[in-house]
């Protein structure tokens, strides 16, 4: 992951307003702003100066922070928003995907968020259109708490080689009830809409909600907490 720990914000430290057709990079480097559908939510994104908690005491001083401005607790159908990292095939050789010996994905962060509940991380093959999402628990509002994340190895569909885009990660925010209806996909297979964020909570439902998120790596092969 390039800039994982959220050091470097080349555009800009600070972006208000953001809400439908705003797409794209505005403040931390690599971390892209990506929304569909029709939600009246609005959102400031800044580069966050960390100066306690548990996250800071693990060595990470700037962290990427979502704050809602305005809320929107009835979600259209097609509303989805999630933060984006987003990684070239030539990145990916060591994962082997569509290989015998490929091998899983595993995404280690910190995370701190006032709404509890199950938030969702689903990885894209671009190359091959197959996903595959997890869940974390957001266990206590607001405080600073680390989350592992693991994916098995997928031995279909290569990531092939050059510098365009061969894997989108995405941490939701929210997802309507086209994300949400199907069981979630935590197998890999072929992208199905339905199965993408099953179980996201909304954390556009209140003015009084934040996400931030730091500390972001991903490891080739599965681990847990403890390894």
């Amino acid at each position: 992951i390039i800039n994982g720990n959220m050091d470097i914000a080349q555009r800009a430290t600070s972006k208000t307003g953001l809400t439908n057709g705003d797409g794209g990079y505005h403040t931390v480097d690599r971390w892209r702003w990506h929304e569909n559908g029709s939600s009246s939510s609005v959102w400031t994104m800044t580069q966050e100066t960390l100066t306690s908690g548990n996250a800071y005491a693990d060595g990470f001083h700037k962290a990427l922070k979502l704050d809602c401005t305005t809320a929107d607790s009835s979600l259209g159908t097609g509303d989805t928003l999630a933060i984006e990292h987003r990684l070239e095939k030539d990145d990916l050789s060591a994962f082997k995907k569509g290989t015998a010996n490929a091998l899983g994905f595993t995404f280690g962060f910190w995370v701190k968020a006032t709404k509890t509940g199950t938030n969702v991380v689903e990885i894209q093959d671009q190359t091959n259109d197959r996903t595959i999402s997890g869940t974390y628990t957001i266990s206590s509002s607001d405080t600073w708490e680390f989350k592992v994340v693991s994916f098995p190895a997928d031995t279909t569909g290569n990531f092939g080689t050059g510098t365009s885009l061969g894997l989108i990660i995405r941490f939701y925010l929210y997802a309507g009830t086209d994300y949400t209806s199907g069981g979630l996909q935590s197998s890999w297979g072929a992208a199905t809409t339905t199965k993408r964020a099953t179980g996201q909570v909304d954390n556009g439902d209140s003015t009084s909600n934040n996400f931030h998120l730091t500390g972001v790596q991903l490891e080739v092969g599965e681990y847990t907490s403890s390894t």
